[in-house]
């Protein structure tokens, strides 16, 4: 067996999509899944399977949301490992001028083929800070995440990827209970 973290974009968000997590963990068993863990309210689940293709366990996770609540729901599954290995490679950690709770992850569903940096760094607003990595996108806003016009929308739509984000805080707290 082998643990995964998928991380759900878009659903209990400004009460659209919603899913109540208790229901979303049932989803979870009935599609054989075991140790299933949820982190809060937003979409995200750490469970064990089957060692098997991450993309093709977030196509089955996202099809099933489709089938059980009728909408469409973006899913990006990580192993532990890969999680891992985001978290260590966070660029910002070296800087101790950046505060960590003005850190951000944005989690790609494939490596970006085509990035127009310079498109993208005239969106960074002063202070902010933007790295990219093939799985990720590390992004240091001091103004606030809900300020940055480096958005979650703004980087899919460049990126011309599917993408979720999630603070530092919570990116660390899906690793920790991954490793429990």
């Amino acid at each position: 067996m082998a643990t995964y973290i998928s991380i759900l974009r878009g659903i209990n968000v400004s009460g659209h999509k919603l899913i109540k997590m208790d229901v979303l963990k049932k989803m979870y068993e009935n599609m054989g899944l075991e140790k299933i863990k949820t982190y809060v309210q937003s979409g995200n689940v750490i469970f064990s399977g089957r060692k098997t293709d991450t993309k093709k366990l977030a196509n089955q996770i996202s099809q099933q949301i489709l089938n059980d609540f009728g909408f469409e729901v973006p899913v990006i599954v990580l192993t532990t490992e890969q999680l891992q290995t985001i978290i260590e490679q966070n660029p910002f950690l070296l800087d101790k001028e950046k505060e960590v709770n003005h850190l951000h992850v944005t989690f790609l569903s494939e490596p970006p083929k085509n990035i127009d940096l310079q498109e993208i760094e005239a969106k960074r607003q002063e202070k902010e800070s933007v790295h990219f990595s093939s799985n990720c996108v590390y992004l240091y806003c001091p103004n606030g995440y809900g300020n940055t016009k480096l958005s979650n929308s703004f980087l899919e739509n460049k990126l011309k990827i599917t993408a979720t984000t999630r603070n530092w805080k919570t990116t660390n707290e899906l690793l920790k209970l991954a490793l429990k």
